[in-house]
């Protein structure tokens, strides 16, 4: 799949950042685990997931996440409109994790990834 991104984008509060930088790895938001897998989404999905999932909230992260990294545990599976999502079916390790920070938009709203730096 060589059209696909090699970095998607995990959302996380703010204690679930923390957990992860603590324990090196993350098994999931409860969402991920009633669903069996860790939810992620592309740069062009992010600001949908965010708007949608996480309207309201506070103090939210958002994680890239290398996806060459985790190898076969990435799945890309048909989600919202059919469109083509990335689910890890294992824990998130931190050492997959290239970049992290808070959410911050644009001057249009849009959500800003977090660039490896």
């Amino acid at each position: 799949m060589s059209e696909t991104p090699l970095v998607a984008f995990k959302v996380l509060t703010a204690a679930q950042m923390a957990a992860l930088e603590a324990d090196g790895t993350f098994a999931g938001a409860p969402i991920d685990v009633a669903d069996g897998y860790i939810h992620l989404s592309t740069a062009e999905q992010l600001d949908e997931t965010v708007d949608k999932h996480f309207a309201g909230q506070d103090d939210l992260h958002v994680a890239a996440v290398d996806l060459a990294a985790l190898g076969d545990a990435v799945k890309w599976e048909p989600a919202r409109g059919g469109a083509l999502f990335p689910h890890i079916y294992a824990p998130l390790p931190l050492s997959a994790v290239i970049a992290y920070g808070p959410i911050e938009r644009d001057d249009e709203g849009r959500i800003r990834p977090p660039v490896a730096g």
